[in-house]
């Protein structure tokens, strides 16, 4: 059972998804509940249907003190790197609340600290507390939303069913039709691309 709160009451919780995506955005959420919020169905995105997840997106946007959902692109990617811009995509999305947080719980290892608010870093966190878990539903259904846009862009990679990851299907496509603007320089589209012809 998820926990409402790590230590305060007025605390935000973050996550990003597509962070291993060969195309798109990643993207993270920001999100502040209140201390009386219930949801027996709030989980990990991950561990949750599409279906769970969309039922899920405007319960927390209706319930939430605040929220916010930061999108950071490709280019951006490749010029620092996946895990600094998913820590910027978490700050854009904390800069969004207009509630200030006491304190902020962070899905994962990483983080840089965002306007000196105390933070701490937990590991399958959006397993652990609500706030995570609903910041993880914000951000997959925001990206997952943005990728359908762009499928119909370039229908022949199927970004409406596999938003990017790298699917076999996916990764045929790129073989056949090459990367497009919306794929991430910086990350191995093909496996391949590990080995040496000597």
């Amino acid at each position: 059972m998820l926990k409402r709160h790590f230590c305060f009451s007025r605390e935000a919780g973050t996550d990003e998804a597509g962070r291993g995506c060969l195309a798109g955005p990643v993207t993270a959420a920001a999100l502040i509940l209140p201390s009386t919020f219930e949801n027996a169905l709030l989980n990990d995105s991950k561990l949750l249907s599409e279906k769970k997840r969309i039922h899920l997106k405007p319960i927390l946007e209706r319930d939430a003190l605040s929220f916010g959902v930061a999108h950071i692109y490709p280019k951006e990617i490749d010029k620092i790197n996946i895990l600094n811009a998913s820590i910027l995509a978490m700050h854009k999305a904390l800069e969004q609340l207009t509630t200030l947080p006491e304190f902020i719980i962070v899905d994962g290892n990483r983080f840089k600290s965002f306007k000196g608010i105390p933070h701490k870093c937990i590991v399958k966190g959006d397993r652990k507390y609500m706030s995570i878990a609903g910041a993880s539903v914000l951000a997959k259904t925001a990206r997952d939303l943005y990728m359908e846009e762009l499928h119909k862009e370039y229908p022949m990679y199927n970004w409406k069913q596999n938003k990017g990851y790298p699917t076999k299907e996916h990764r045929e496509a790129i073989r056949k039709y090459g990367i497009t603007k919306y794929h991430r320089k910086s990350f191995r589209q093909l496996p391949e691309q590990l080995t040496l012809k000597l």
